[in-house]
């Protein structure tokens, strides 16, 4: 199957042919594409339940690609990879915009209930990272353990969260350079009579995202060194946030504590959960990582665990340093400092929170590019993106793809129409991430038996529905409590129920998740929570596009993934005939 290394080696990567983009059977005719229009269902359930494995994931997929990824990476860049992909616009901008519109002082309590959450979900990663090194990261990992359509659904949000988390952090740079510059957050844009939330373009947010992705075709190693120097002076900014804000607090500024109740202290976490997003960037960069199964916890682990201190203290010192109904919404840490005096300061964390942003797209870049190269290499997407370039050992077409997608919606949307679409894709993903380290844990193919099967599934659907309907009952009645002894003792049931009647079929070998089933469970239950406390306009947003995800997938994904499964199952069957016709006596 595929080429041979000399053929790959003969050709030009930069190349724009058909068989680039659909290579697959289906797609040679219209007569063919017709045919496998009509055999749709039948694909349809094939995929659904067709699961990926291991080796073909480390393996086959990789030589798609054509050429490796280089091996550059160790803990000491992942951990600045950490910093440089998370602490940016999440922290410097909604903390202010959640601290005045939901939550008040009690901010700090969202990000506490969003740092637990994504701590859970950096376990989950970190167990899947170091058994599956590959740059798909979460794909991959929901390919192997839920199957092909459940990585599909994966695929559309995280090629969605990946262009979205591009412009919202573009557009939260403009509003913060337009400070250091002693400008309005909107003076930079350009106003027009569009609809409300699309009127302000950017074309700086345009510019600063292709220069990021620019950076990152050229080097991985290059990308990383120029972290770690943004990253060191933007944790100088950091420290010098927390105690000067400390310096000028006012106790009474915190009062009231919680003013819009405990709805808006949760209402706040499930948006500003978009703070801690990006760490799932450093999962992809498994495949340029020189000792994954060292390398990726102490990374991964390390990093998220300083960076929830730092955001609960900087979020503290904001709501005691100015009133949560005086915080300016777009650039809240500069204004907060102009207004206790420090006018100067405001220019230093304006710059802070710039090299912030600039890392946290310069890490987003590297990350996104990585995951949408795996996809390819599946033929989701068409392959020419899966391309990795031989000489920069970075996949290039994949950077373009995302880069340019993300410059076209920064131009014209506002950051809090993205960050709550943001917000419950990246939910959305964590849950179904939860849900695939309880069946890689307890079931495996041809092993399990088919009634340890049904019980997993019954007590997975179990944990499923009493987290949907805590959250459900949450969102209808917050200030009741009847439902939840309905839901949260089926939660124990569905959790202790795999504990104590299903027997584990995998041990991780290097580093695992500690107390399964609770801990993957219990991320499963307060990312679904999380969900559940974002308004309904993000699940409409989301739901328009899952509609238009399911579409592609029926006239296009089904077909080309399916093409591509059943032709390496009769190249690995054609190649078994072979060995045993080889074996046959003379």
């Amino acid at each position: 199957m595929g080429s041979s290394p000399m053929e790959v080696q003969q050709r030009s990567y930069w190349r724009c042919s058909k068989q680039d983009f659909f290579p697959e059977e289906s797609f040679q005719s219209w007569s063919a594409y017709t045919t496998a229009l009509s055999q749709t269902h039948l694909r349809v359930k094939d995929r659904f339940t067709s699961r990926s494995s291991d080796s073909a994931e480390l393996g086959e997929l990789r030589g798609r690609s054509e050429n490796d990824m280089k091996r550059c990476l160790n803990w000491w860049d992942l951990t600045w990879f950490g910093f440089g992909s998370v602490i940016g616009a999440g922290i410097f901008v909604l903390t202010g915009q959640e601290a005045h519109n939901h939550a008040g002082p009690a901010i700090v309590l969202s990000y506490v209930a969003s740092g637990v959450s994504a701590m859970l979900s950096v376990l989950c990663y970190t167990e899947f990272a170091v058994e599956i090194p590959v740059a798909g990261g979460s794909f991959a990992y929901l390919r192997v353990e839920l199957g092909d359509f459940a990585a599909f659904i994966a695929a559309g949000n995280l090629l969605l969260e990946s262009i979205i988390g591009g412009a919202a952090v573009a557009r939260a740079w403009t509003s913060y350079f337009a400070t250091l510059i002693g400008r309005t957050s909107n003076s930079l844009r350009i106003k027009t009579n569009l609809s409300k939330d699309f009127n302000m373009l950017d074309p700086i947010a345009v510019t600063v995202l292709l220069i990021a992705g620019v950076i990152t075709m050229i080097s991985t190693r290059k990308t990383s060194y120029f972290n770690w120097v943004a990253s060191v002076i933007n944790t100088v900014v950091i420290l010098f946030v927390i105690v000067a804000g400390f310096m000028h607090a006012n106790t009474q500024n915190l009062t009231p504590f919680a003013p819009y109740g405990a709805e808006g202290v949760f209402r706040a976490a499930a948006i500003v959960y978009f703070a801690y997003g990006g760490f799932d960037n450093i999962a992809t960069m498994a495949e340029e990582t020189k000792n994954p199964s060292r390398d990726i916890p102490l990374g991964l682990l390390g990093s998220m665990s300083i960076i929830t201190g730092i955001y609960c203290l900087m979020a503290l010192s904001l709501t005691m340093m100015q009133k949560y109904t005086q915080i300016d919404t777009n650039a809240a840490y500069s204004v907060a400092f102009q207004a206790v005096g420090m006018n100067w300061a405001k220019y230093l964390v304006a710059l802070g929170a710039l090299k912030g942003m600039t890392t946290v797209l310069l890490v987003g870049s590297l990350g996104q590019a990585r995951y949408t190269t795996h996809i390819a290499r599946t033929h989701i997407i068409p392959p020419l993106f899966a391309l990795v370039h031989p000489k920069t050992g970075t996949p290039i077409y994949a950077n373009l793809l995302i880069t340019l997608s993300s410059a076209c919606i920064a131009f014209f949307s506002s950051l809090d129409v993205l960050s709550s679409l943001l917000s419950i894709s990246t939910l959305f993903i964590f849950a179904m991430m939860a849900s695939a380290l309880l069946v890689r844990r307890y079931y495996v193919s041809g092993v399990t038996t088919r009634s340890e099967g049904v019980k997993l599934v019954m007590f997975m659907t179990i944990i499923v529905a009493a987290s949907a309907g805590t959250s459900a009952y949450w969102g209808l009645r917050p200030g009741g409590w009847v439902g939840y002894t309905v839901t949260v003792p089926m939660w124990v049931v569905g959790t202790a129920g795999i504990q104590l009647l299903l027997k584990k079929q995998r041990t991780p070998k290097v580093w695992g998740v500690p107390m399964v089933p609770w801990l993957p469970s219990l991320s499963i239950a307060t990312n679904l929570f999380l969900m559940g406390s974002l308004g309904s306009q993000a699940f409409v947003r989301f739901g328009i596009c899952t509609v238009l995800m399911l579409l592609y997938y029926v006239f296009f994904s089904v077909h080309t993934t399916y093409d591509m499964a059943h032709k390496a199952k009769e190249v690995e069957d054609g190649g078994y005939v072979a060995t045993k016709q080889s074996l046959q006596p003379n």
